[in-house]
């Protein structure tokens, strides 16, 4: 499954951790940082050519891997987890959530094909890692999570880092976000037993919506789902996955 644990080649804890004794968490610019990244965008561009049978693509589009090397993953990862930011690895972020894998970030960012002007419903802000990434690639993400305290940590810290081109709320994703619908894309960070059928009411004609579907305890695929220009939806397994279950009430 993706979503393993791998650590970067030449990343080293000591290195990490003194340039954490020299500079606080929250400087966005940092050299130490900005050579983890780097690193940890090349782990991801050989990670895609290792599952290029998988995912028909032998390398993400240039302004993903540009964002993925531009946002401080640091910022979005709790403090004992900080020696390991830029490992290419899920992280707990409490309240049994995860951050992503930085590649599965990447991947489920580059599978909507995102544009400039387009606007994006994500379900489920975790740390918010996810939302910035969108949000250095298409104009607009609104960003759902069910946890109050999670949603309130998230909202607080993109605020903080100067993403004002996202909107946070708390609530239950499944059901979407009616008020800012139709929208050009959809990312959810959280597998559903199945594709929820507001969701595809809010993807406009022409849309793609990416989106872990399967149990806890069964495998579990990552779906791209196109909804064309009439309004007919086709689905396409991407990948075997392993994601938090969506969660919330259902009618």
């Amino acid at each position: 499954y993706f979503q393993s644990v791998r650590l970067l080649p030449g990343f080293t804890m000591c290195g990490l951790l003194a340039a954490l004794l020299l500079c606080p968490a929250a400087v966005f610019a940092n050299d130490e940082y900005a050579h983890a990244r780097e690193a940890l965008t090349r782990e991801i561009e050989h990670y895609v050519r290792d599952t290029s049978l998988y995912i028909d693509r032998e390398a993400l589009d240039p302004r993903v891997m540009t964002a993925i090397s531009s946002v401080p993953r640091h910022e979005f990862v709790q403090q004992q987890h900080l020696p390991l930011a830029y490992a290419n690895r899920p992280l707990p972020i409490g309240h049994g959530q995860t951050i992503s894998q930085p590649y599965i970030v990447a991947l489920m960012t580059d599978l909507i094909k995102p544009q400039p002007n387009d606007r994006v419903l994500e379900l489920g802000t975790g740390s918010g890692y996810q939302a910035a990434v969108l949000a250095e690639v298409t104009a607009h993400v609104y960003s759902i999570e069910i946890i109050e305290a999670l949603g309130k940590q998230g909202g607080e810290r993109l605020a903080r880092l100067g993403y004002d081109n996202i909107t946070t709320r708390i609530g239950d994703g499944y059901y979407g976000w009616k008020e800012h619908a139709p929208f050009d894309k959809i990312v959810v960070t959280a597998a559903a037993s199945h594709i929820p059928p507001p969701l595809v009411a809010q993807l406009k004609p022409g849309g793609i919506m990416v989106i872990p579907v399967g149990s806890s305890f069964l495998t579990q695929q990552l779906l791209l789902v196109e909804k064309g220009p009439d309004g007919r939806v086709l689905t396409r397994q991407i990948a075997p996955v392993k994601f938090v279950p969506l969660t919330g009430k259902r009618d």
